[in-house]
């Protein structure tokens, strides 16, 4: 290691190929530049107007070229999606309604009012664009975060090799300022590493020996040396791309409706539109140039534009504060689904409780110093990969106590281990209440211990009884505050657990959940997912392990802990608590139900404008500017509301 550390210097020259990318910077400078594209072709369309419109009283034919180029420069792009839409699919949608409507007000000599409306539209049509790229802002970041190459230290020196040729164990430099190219352990040196773009924390890590790191994290100021634990196909950073890669896919069922109900509607009104044109003059006895007038302000502000944008910048925005919060959605659908959530239901183990056992009670009998016992069961249990055997040493350690060297140990199988230490057996094993060579001092506790929801393990010198040792796997220090903000929002909570019941029914008493059901397979998991989703509606489950994904596909919603989270969670999860923040379940429930909120506003709002408008039209009279005016700005007005979750 000393040798590592004389060639720092050396290796930040020869590992200048591991900085980003300069084509790659490139590349994403014309994306985003494209991205921006629809409000440069809106504005530039809303400056045209304004200049024809300046122009008009010194000369009529430039005024009506330069509304020509507004609709062109304004309306091209909408009435190729339209096109599209009408071949492909054989449906009408609102892009050819409002073409239609523009290209019918300059027929009649509105051509102001026509370049009006083809502006606004265009206008909201990149408001709606807007939110989308907001919510794919931090995904898109994360992705470009992505390491392509890393420094590897090896006997030969240091090389800078593609981070797809890593393999666990392989020993990385990673200088201040750089991407880690791979999940690993810090073995050696210090920094403040930042790890927004995986877990959503706004304050950077610090990291020193023994520390874990992730790939597609930021290290800071300090060089880091990390032994590679996963391939990079394995990584937690592979893991959020692969997750992204499928994101975006599932739309909300409100904005399924109205998606078919845009087909519908969209037919609807060109065939009210066309039976206005040809019988109003014959029924009614109206002119043709006041039909046709009419019936161009009813195609304005009947058509359906604020209904098809009331719901997508709403559930966009609130992913995309998800996303800078450390909650990563697979699709709007599901933050549709989660705003109805009824019950959360939680798997223990690696969920609630932290998935790492502690030592909770250390009991000895007459006659034994608590501190020798431990210290003899840490050196006993030292050589041991269980975790109850590396909670015992973390104890001990934690203690300040001296682990000492373990001779002729030995896995006595389904009940612990045996080990010479200073000369005597210790062993520590399972604890049954069925032991009637027990001590009664040492039966009494094992039974409140385990009562306590305790995992219990016998400590033996020789063929002596010497104490008890309680471990319990804690729970979260956030796991009570997200049950009781659950609770506050009238949620029921449920633990799901393989665990046995007596250790449930403790935790779920510690966190304040409502309802425990221990023991289960995961196809129990499933049953009772399935049971609470007949009799309360929507279900949200919460989950980490590999058992728990079943149970997480058959919920409405399943959320995985990002973290801590197996690959098979992840890949069946709808969300991913990227932090593992307990507490960001309530709050992302919140948002859903604000967003859920804020569409049905939009909706009411939307409906309520079109009928006004059609209903004003034929009775009062509506000018064609205002019909453009009242249609698109509410319109703009329920996107703007939509954005407000940004905030």
């Amino acid at each position: 290691m000393q040798a590592i550390h004389k060639r720092v210097n050396a290796i930040q020259q020869s590992a200048s190929a591991n900085s980003p990318n300069p084509r790659r910077r490139r590349r994403q400078s014309l994306l985003h530049m494209l991205k921006h594209r629809e409000i440069i072709i809106a504005l530039g369309s809303g400056v045209l107007m304004l200049t024809a419109w300046g122009v008009g009283s010194f000369s009529q034919t430039i005024s009506v070229l330069l509304y020509i180029a507004a609709y062109f420069t304004g309306g091209f792009l909408k009435a190729k999606e339209g096109l599209e839409t009408l071949i492909k699919d054989r449906d009408l949608d609102v892009n050819l309604l409002m073409i239609a409507a523009a290209l019918g007000a300059a027929s009649i000599g509105y051509w102001n009012e026509g370049a009006m409306l083809i502006f606004i539209f265009a206008l909201s049509g990149a408001l709606e664009s807007f939110a989308s790229e907001r919510s794919h802002k931090d995904i898109s970041e994360l992705i470009s975060l992505k390491p392509e190459t890393a420094v590897k230290v090896g006997q030969d020196g240091m090389k800078v090799v593609p981070v797809e040729e890593l393999a666990i164990g392989d020993l990385l430099l990673v200088k201040p300022g750089e991407v880690i190219p791979a999940d690993g352990i810090v073995q050696s040196g210090s920094s403040a590493v930042n790890q927004a773009a995986i877990t959503g924390e706004s304050i950077p890590v610090d990291k020193a020996l023994g520390d874990s790191v992730f790939a597609g994290t930021l290290n800071g100021e300090g060089a880091l040396y990390v032994e590679v634990t996963s391939p990079a196909e394995g990584t937690l950073f592979a893991k959020i791309i692969a997750l992204v890669e499928q994101a975006q896919n599932e739309t909300p069922e409100s904005q399924r409706f109205i998606k078919r109900l845009e087909g519908i509607y969209a037919k609807t009104i060109v065939v009210a539109t066309a039976a206005l044109i040809l019988l109003a003059p014959l029924v009614i006895g109206w002119s043709w140039s006041f039909t046709f007038y009419k019936a161009m302000v009813f195609l304005v502000v009947a058509s359906p534009c604020a209904l098809v944008s009331s719901v997508m910048p709403a559930m966009l925005s609130a992913m995309s504060k998800s996303a800078r919060k450390g909650v990563l959605f697979k699709g709007g659908a599901h933050m549709d689904n989660l705003g109805n959530t009824k019950v959360v239901a939680f798997d223990k183990t690696g969920t609630l409780t932290a998935g790492q056992p502690v030592v909770t009670e250390l009991f000895v009998a007459d006659g034994y110093d608590r501190l020798d016992v431990l210290a003899a069961c840490a050196s006993a249990e030292s050589l041991s990969e269980h975790p109850l055997a590396k909670a015992i040493v973390n104890k001990a350690v934690s203690e300040g106590l001296q682990i000492k060297e373990a001779e002729d140990m030995r896995a006595i199988t389904g009940w612990g281990i045996e080990a010479r230490v200073n000369g005597r057996m210790w062993r520590i094993g399972k604890a049954s209440e069925q032991d009637a060579a027990m001590p009664a001092a040492l039966m009494e506790r094992l039974k409140i211990l385990v009562e306590e929801g305790n995992t219990v393990s016998l400590i033996m010198q020789d063929n002596e009884y010497v104490g008890l040792v309680a471990l319990q796997d804690v729970i979260r220090p956030q796991a009570v505050a997200a049950i009781s903000k659950l609770r506050e929002m009238g949620i029921a909570t449920v633990m799901l657990t393989g665990d046995r019941s007596g250790t449930a029914e403790a935790i779920a008493r510690e966190a304040g959940v409502d309802q425990v059901f221990g023991d289960l397979l995961p196809e129990d998991k499933v049953n009772h997912v399935r049971s609470l989703r007949e009799k309360h509606g929507h279900i949200v489950m919460v989950g980490d392990g590999v058992n728990d994904a079943p149970a997480l596909a058959s919920a409405t919603v399943g959320m995985a802990m990002g973290t801590g989270g197996t690959g098979a969670a992840l890949e069946v999860a709808d969300v991913v608590l990227m932090n593992d923040n307990l507490e960001m379940v309530a709050e992302t429930v919140a948002l859903a139900r604000r967003a859920r909120r804020i569409v049905k506003q939009n909706l009411v709002f939307a409906a309520a404008v079109i009928l006004t408008l059609i209903v004003g039209n034929f009775v009062q009279g509506i000018s064609l500017p205002l019909g453009v005016i009242g249609h698109e700005g509410s319109t703009l007005l329920v996107i703007l509301n939509g954005l407000r979750l940004l905030r």
